[in-house]
């Protein structure tokens, strides 16, 4: 949902393969007592499996929402935190948590089988961003007539590109790239840039994206989930933890962890712009942190 489409950022992880090792298998039927220590780099540190430039998630400041939830779980848990930074386009899993370089990646789409996926801490769309007050902004489906002939911003290869193709939109999009060295590069900021510029009508991003660029935007923009499509795949995702696959006793741990803190996490991620969604896809305000997604 990174890249965000897929971490979809979320969906660029796309392709990847993890490297498994035999000793997993080995280490995990030894761990049955639930230390940590075979299982972790080291038991002492939160080892984060992160990318260095690609906001709102991460960067190698500590200034995203994963950071943040990152200081939050070494608080509770009393280690020492620490990061292996790498950019998350191809190789992102191989390079870091299947190279046992860290232990948990912080955002992972559920259903990904790249690595095994914790419980899920968040609920969130694909969101239509347009200028407050354009004749876009109560369009709230790309099946919306609205739309028609209207230059839409999309991030190649992403699932709403599906749901456009189904609607006709495809004639006058502008694509934006998905794989991407975000050290250098941001699909997201360059479409929200060419929404204010009006060299677009409107722009579909992964929800966390849209939250924060239009957050951040002068003045704001607006955001619409897109969670009404009939056309195409769904655009709603759950969005867990990801650790390696051997690794049973860790994940207990973060899922105990996402439970007790989920309050904190909500009033994390909605500080940064993210759209939550409750079960039936509607929004969480900032009043009602204690719902879980």
């Amino acid at each position: 949902m990174r890249s965000v489409g897929h971490r979809l950022r979320l969906l660029a992880l796309a392709g990847v393969a993890v490297c498994l090792v035999g000793r997993d298998i080995a280490q995990a039927q030894m761990n049955d007592s639930g230390d940590l220590s075979i299982e972790l780099v080291d038991p002492k540190v939160l080892r984060i499996c992160a990318d260095p430039r690609n906001l709102p998630f991460s960067n190698d400041k500590g200034e995203g929402f994963e950071n943040k939830i990152g200081e939050l779980f070494a608080e509770k848990l009393q280690k020492k935190l620490d990061y292996m930074y790498f950019p998350q386009a191809t190789g992102f899993v191989r390079v870091t948590l299947g190279s046992h370089r860290c232990d948990v990646i912080m955002g992972f789409p559920q259903g990904d089988d790249l690595a095994q996926g914790t419980n899920p801490y968040y609920r969130t769309a694909y969101a239509l961003i347009t200028k407050q007050g354009s004749d876009l902004d109560e369009v709230t489906t790309l099946e919306d007539e609205r739309l028609k002939g209207k230059h839409i911003g999309i991030v190649a290869g992403t699932p709403p590109a599906t749901n456009m193709a189904a609607n006709g939109l495809m004639g006058n999009a502008k694509p934006y790239p998905l794989m991407i060295d975000t050290r250098y590069d941001s699909s997201a900021e360059a479409m929200v840039n060419d929404l204010a510029k009006g060299e677009i009508d409107a722009g579909i991003l992964w929800g966390p994206m849209a939250g924060f660029y239009a957050k951040k935007a002068n003045p704001p923009l607006h955001v619409t989930p897109l969670v009404k499509e009939t056309r195409g795949p769904k655009l709603v995702y759950r969005i867990g933890m990801g650790v390696r696959p051997a690794d049973q006793n860790w994940k207990r741990q973060l899922n105990h962890l996402i439970q007790e803190n989920q309050t904190s996490i909500n009033k994390i991620l909605l500080d940064f712009g993210v759209p939550l969604l409750d079960e039936n896809d509607q929004l969480i305000r900032a009043e009602a942190v204690t719902k879980s997604p």
